[in-house]
């Protein structure tokens, strides 16, 4: 399987190069126009943004492994993060993800990234949220919310459409 940009993106992106020192620097950059473009970063991707940077792809998958706002899958429509951390999960944050997960007809014990078979919901437990002093929080793609209770949550999904 192979990756190419399309010739606009690739034109932005080779603009975008103009703007740093040096290749390397406009990494970040590559990675978040290609994965708002294509929903998440394929290896092939990242294989195709190191050469375009002059890079060894290992440059590029550890950029990628170690941001946790870059993807490697597609995730749903609504992408729900439920913060984990200590202060979420003494808050409760652990029910919260369960609710969701049983709501949305996922299996809650199961570890990592879920979708709903039809693509329209993810929902996944992530690292701190940076949040703490209003736990639990959840984010539904880039919209932060506070103390969320089960009601508030059900309240929050029935307003994605």
């Amino acid at each position: 399987m192979s990756f190419s940009a399309p010739p606009e993106l690739e034109a932005e992106l080779d603009e975008v190069t103009t703007h740093y020192p040096q290749k390397r620097s406009a990494s970040l950059m590559f990675l978040h126009a290609i994965q708002e473009r294509f929903g998440c970063i394929s290896p092939e991707a990242m294989e195709w943004t190191a050469r375009k940077l002059g890079l060894e792809p290992i440059n590029i998958y550890e950029l990628v492994t170690f941001y946790p706002m870059f993807r490697q899958e597609k995730v749903g429509q609504y992408h729900i993060k439920v913060c984990r951390t200590l202060s979420c999960a003494l808050g409760g944050s652990g029910e919260l993800r369960e609710h969701l997960c049983r709501k949305l007809g996922l299996d809650a014990a199961e570890q990592g990234a879920q979708t709903t078979p039809d693509g329209k919901y993810t929902v996944e437990f992530v690292e701190c949220l940076a949040n703490c002093g209003t736990a639990p929080v959840m984010m539904v793609n880039e919209e932060l919310y506070e103390e969320v209770s089960k009601q508030k949550a059900d309240d929050i999904i029935g307003k994605c459409k």
